[in-house]
């Protein structure tokens, strides 16, 4: 028996026991008479102790050991005379007896640590050793456990996991496919799925009226801290439901998730239309965790001669709660902050509401005392507080002024990270109308099913058509989206055709579902959850790549198997691919 113990196990219970333990060396401290050893497993750390008065010979074997050396040891364990409270035994350590070197190390590129000197591509290099990392470690058992609990939640409400084909057709998601050669069709492709959307919509017409997976997605896209080409999804689906049972189970489930995780009870989660979250937020993945929502000021700012506001399709503000503080580097650092190209702001306007009642403003030689009470009213501020003002371009400045607000919250320290603030975002438009190119593109995608009460707007503004559909966000980010979908051949037809597919180009990418829809389609609605974002956010991490066992870099590479690569000219002639 390699072991009789796990590293994190022994306390004050097991004194006087003797054990065997294997683990990795973490660290080793001479101390001239005494040599201490820390060895490390999944579980935790030990520390091992060897006399040299009692045994040199050990002592020495136990001085020649190096980082990361895997062992097996013997030994008593015994009190500790001086406890580590941070340590989880740090009540005892074990005395050994025996040791066995089962296999030396090369010194580490970089030190297995909390805190560890390896830059993020040195430690994606060596991936392997940066998973024995402590907080590495925990990122991916925060994962199994989300899956674990998601998994019995769905079991429990009657889901069944099923699972869909991962060599599919290529079809319009949204994004571009990852195809694969077909070598028994030579000149055709399969691509792998963006996700099972079409799959669990024909299990709804087979009858099975609760399906889920954790699943595989890819994507072939740019890629950004909570992107990766692939990806993994809590897919579900539900027959004979309408949105309000969609988002009474998956909010249960979310509470659940929560709960099981971090001990967070979360009471009903709010629910706020589209239109209502780009007003008041400046997005459609609200972060609740704060107040400071975005006031319109077209009322009292436009019509006073401004250039910069007369001429702006919209004029929109933000209080900042004791912002009168502000320094004026502090602003001018806002301000260049909001100018950068990914937020698109032209400038920004301040007026701080001092102490006392008095005003003042970046543009006090354009707006007298009575304007600038009008702008403390209009806004709900309060002396201590600071209004900011952006004005443009509808579309840009709602976006800059959203982005802003969780910039300046974040500044503030705003965002607790002990905070769980879920919400749900419904009734979004069906489409989105691209200006150039004249055409509509599908909001989720183009079996989203439109809101009844809006049938008749799709003959004659699309543009218009609220979708049956909803998207679950937790403190800014939008963890999962789903939609009540079209079950009528007629009405994706005609969607389809909204959308710019001919007849001929609907039936060749998804004939097999209009035809099943002539079979006895249920109606149905279903929801997608991102496993990888909901770890992240829950961890209050922004990058999902610490979440997921072998990431991809930013360029989309696994640089520890050198991966894309080529490939030889013999595999590409047996796919009949040519080569140059």
């Amino acid at each position: 028996m390699y072991r009789t113990v796990n590293n994190g196990e022994l306390s004050k219970k097991n004194i006087g026991q003797q054990v065997t333990m294997c683990g990795w060396v973490q660290k080793s401290r001479d101390l001239g008479g005494m040599t201490f050893v820390d060895l490390r497993d999944r579980y935790g750390i030990t520390q091992l102790v060897f006399n040299m008065e009692t045994n040199s010979e050990l002592c020495e074997k136990a001085r020649s050991l190096g980082r990361e050396f895997v062992i097996q040891i013997v030994g008593k364990v015994i009190e500790r005379a001086s406890i580590n409270k941070e340590m989880k035994t740090g009540e005892i350590e074990v005395a050994v007896d025996q040791i066995i070197i089962l296999n030396k190390s090369k010194i580490p590129p970089f030190t297995i640590e909390d805190q560890t000197d390896g830059g993020d591509d040195l430690r994606m290099k060596y991936r392997y050793l940066d998973l024995r990392r402590e907080p590495v470690k925990n990122n991916l058992i925060l994962r199994s456990e989300v899956a674990f609990h998601t998994r019995t939640y769905l079991k429990n409400q009657g889901f069944l996991e099923i699972e869909t084909p991962v060599l599919i057709k290529s079809t319009p998601e949204g994004a571009r496919d990852f195809v694969v050669p077909s070598r028994l069709n030579q000149g055709e492709f399969y691509a792998l799925p963006q996700s099972p959307q079409t799959f669990k919509q024909l299990l709804m017409v087979s009858g099975y009226d609760k399906y889920y997976q954790i699943v595989k997605c890819f994507r072939d896209e740019d890629f950004r801290a909570d992107r990766q080409p692939e990806f993994t999804q809590i897919d579900c689906e539900m027959a004979f439901v309408e949105t309000e049972d969609i988002l009474k189970t998956f909010e249960g489930l979310m509470k659940n998730i929560l709960f099981e995780t971090k001990g967070i009870k979360i009471d009903e989660v709010p629910r706020m239309t589209y239109a209502d979250a780009i007003r008041d937020y400046g997005t459609d993945k609200p972060d609740l965790r704060f107040e400071m929502k975005i006031m319109n000021l077209e009322s009292v700012c436009k019509g006073s001669g401004f250039n910069v506001f007369d001429s702006a399709e919209t004029v929109l503000g933000v209080v900042v709660p004791g912002g009168a503080e502000f320094t004026r580097k502090q602003i001018d650092s806002l301000t260049d902050w909001v100018k950068r190209p990914q937020i698109g702001a032209t400038g920004m306007i301040y007026c701080k509401f001092n102490e006392g009642g008095e005003n003042k403003s970046s543009v006090d030689k354009f707006f007298d005392v009575s304007a600038l009470k009008s702008w403390k009213e209009i806004s709900g501020a309060s002396d201590g507080d600071m209004l900011l003002i952006l004005a443009g371009k509808k579309s840009v400045t709602i976006n800059a002024i959203g982005n802003l607000r969780l910039e300046v919250a974040e500044r503030l320290s705003l965002r607790d990270p002990n905070l769980y603030k879920p919400v749900w975002v419904t009734d979004f438009p069906l489409f989105e109308f691209d200006e150039e190119t004249k055409t509509y593109h599908a909001m989720h995608h183009p079996f989203t099913s439109p809101n009844i009460d809006d049938m008749k707007l799709l003959e004659t503004d699309p543009k218009m058509v609220r979708a049956n559909a909803y998207d679950m966000a937790l403190n800014g980010t939008e963890i999962g989206g789903g939609s009540i979908r079209i079950h009528n051949k007629e009405l994706q037809q005609k969607v389809f055709n909204l959308l710019g597919f001919s007849d001929e180009e609907a039936h060749e990418k998804f004939g097999f579902l209009m035809e099943a829809f002539e079979y006895g389609a249920p109606p149905h609605g279903g929801i997608a959850f991102g496993l990888d974002r909901i770890c992240a956010v829950i961890a209050g991490s922004d990058s999902i790549r610490d979440f997921i066992a072998f990431p991809k870099n930013n360029s989309g590479r696994d640089v520890m198997l050198d991966a894309p690569s080529k490939i030889d000219n013999d595999q590409l002639n047996e796919l009949g691919l040519q080569t140059k």
